[in-house]
Formats: structure tokens, sequence, C-alpha cells
């Protein structure tokens, strides 16, 4: 019983048009589908598995107020979808409504999971918006994006726990790894949750226990609680897909750290140049390497961002991986003040 994939994330917007400019132009999504319905204007982005639906009108009014733009709604593909239900009431959601139907419960914050059977639909699109297909090409630029990795989902400081037991007796997820990362005055602390499947993995974040207010203190005021922090794109190339994304701003890497890399990951000494050019950042775990960039948020109150992601054998969540978020953010944090 429980998640199995995420079939969709919905994102709600006031501007969609700019949103989906964003995804479409910067970071090669297809706009496959479009759906209207009373107060809601939708439209379908994919790349590779990566299914993105886009929201505006008076349906998203409320939240794109308190939250500002930001993941409505993360959609489980579920095995069972009245046992999936079931059991996330019993472990504390209640259930919500979507303009779309449902069933849907709450998740974290204001986001609300709509449950959908594991079979999809007969036409392969998410169910509910009654879509109407684009017939537009995706032209010849490659694919890079092959699938949604993880969810970055940032929670109050001191909920880790209660979270990660939510999502264990609600949906089915399991622990898969902890860390805790201090930068200056400021901390944080993680729980990866994911299911059997590996077709949902959410990295929960939350301020550590510290004196000073950093990077996740300021997002949680931004927007006004919980939410996801950011999506996690899968990349065949990341310096192909950074050199592609003409127009995206990526967060910049101090020079230093590409002067010591070829000491600590000899195996990507003959990289070194192509990174350093692309600002991405390289760690390896006990499988592999990891390569990682993450964006500037492009949405107007900074509410939400994205990373790109190569997986060279890795298949990890350890602190090299989460360090090097929070590092990298809390850098930029403090260098534009």
């Amino acid at each position: 019983m429980g998640a199995q994939e995420i079939d969709y994330v919905e994102l709600y917007t006031a501007d969609a048009e700019a949103m989906t400019d964003y995804f479409r132009s910067d970071l090669g999504f297809a706009l496959v589908a479009r759906s209207a319905g009373p107060g809601r204007d939708s439209v379908l982005l994919r790349q590779g598995t990566a299914r993105l639906v886009v929201t505006t009108g008076e349906v998203t009014g409320a939240f794109v107020e308190q939250h500002g733009d930001g993941i409505a709604d993360v959609a489980f593909r579920c095995d069972d979808v009245t046992a999936t239900r079931q059991g996330a009431l019993a472990a504390g959601a209640v259930d919500a409504d979507v303009p779309h139907g449902g069933p849907a419960v709450s998740g974290f914050g204001s986001v609300v999971h709509t449950l959908l059977p594991a079979t999809g639909t007969a036409d392969g699109l998410p169910a509910g918006f009654g879509w109407v297909p684009s017939g537009e090409s995706r032209g010849e630029r490659p694919e890079r994006i092959a699938l949604l990795d993880h969810i970055a989902v940032c929670v109050e400081r001191g909920s880790l726990d209660s979270y990660a037991d939510f999502y264990a007796a609600g949906f089915g997820l399991t622990r898969y790894s902890a860390e805790s990362v201090r930068v200056g005055a400021s901390s944080m602390e993680s729980v990866v949750v994911r299911s059997d499947s590996d077709g949902v993995t959410f990295t929960l974040v939350a301020p550590g226990p510290s004196e000073g207010s950093g990077q996740l203190d300021a997002f949680l005021s931004r927007n006004d609680g919980p939410g996801v922090q950011h999506l996690a794109f899968l990349v065949d190339d990341i310096v192909a897909a950074v050199r592609e994304a003409e127009r995206v701003e990526f967060l910049n890497t101090p020079g230093t750290y590409y002067d010591a890399l070829g000491s600590r990951l000899a195996g990507m000494r003959e990289e070194i140049a192509d990174l350093r050019a692309t600002n991405v950042l390289a760690d390896r775990d006990e499988w592999g390497y990891l390569l990682q960039l993450f964006t500037r948020s492009p949405h107007p109150r900074d509410t939400l961002f994205y990373e790109l992601i190569q997986r060279r054998g890795s298949r990890g969540f350890g602190s090299n991986n989460i360090r090097a978020l929070y590092e990298a953010v809390e850098l930029d944090r403090l260098a534009a003040r």
C-alpha cells in the first residue's frame, strides 16, 4: 500500500505564459496539451518522464497570494488508491479539494497529493483535466531531462521526524538517509524518504537548532510556511544541458572549489575545465560520481528553484549531495546582501 511514482507536479503561478516559456525555451520541455476549466487554465509540459502542469486562474489565487508561485500538488500513482487514501487519513492527512477532481489528501503546508491508479490513463495524460493535445513538436533540441529525480521539501524547525513518520505511515515511504549541515551561524537538517519503487523521493529539509537565521528560515518566511523548495531533474549530460540553457541563471561556484577538485576526485581531472566553465559541482559516493547545479529562482518571491543532476553510478543522498546544495545557496545568499 502506498505511493509508487510521481505522476505529475502542478505549479500554481500568476504568470503562466512566463513560466511556460521558462520550462520550454530555457529547460527544454515540450508543450503536450492544454486544458481549461472553471476559473483555471493549465498546460502540460513533458521531458523524459517528468511531467509539469502549469496552472493559472481564479483557483490559484489564494495559494499564490499566500505563498507566491509554487508547487501546489504532487500527484502520486498508487498501487491501491483507496487503501492509500485510508492510510494517509489514518496518519493525519485530511481530504483535499482539487479543481480537477480527486481523490486528494493534504501533504505539507498547502501542498496536496492527488492519488491516481498505477495503471495511468488510456491516453497517457494526467487524469481529470480534460486535456486537448497541443499538436506541437519539441523541435530539434535534445531531450536532456530523463525524469524527476527528487523533490526537496522545506518544513519548520523541529518537524522533520513527524513529517518522515507521516510519509512512512500514510504513503509507505521509508527513511533512506539523514544529514546535518552547518555553514557559519546557520544550519540545516534533512531526512530523505523514498518509495520502495524509487519512483518517489522527498528530501525533507528544515532549519537546524542553531542561533543564526539561514536560507531555510528565509524560505519559510517568503513562502509563509512549508513548501517545495526545489525540483531536481535527472539529466543525461549536465555540462551540455547547462550550456543549452543559455538564459537560465545558475548559482556561481568559487574558483577555489575547482582548484581542489582534481586532488579530491582524481577520476575527473580531465573534465575540470568544463565543470569550472559551467559552475557544475561534482562529488562521489561509494557507488560512483554525482554532478549537480542549482538555478536561482525564476519566481517573483524567490520561493522555488530547480536543480540539474547527473548520476554516474551514484545512488544516494548522503552528506556531499545535501551539503553541496546548502553551501551553494547559502554562499550565494550571503554574497547578495
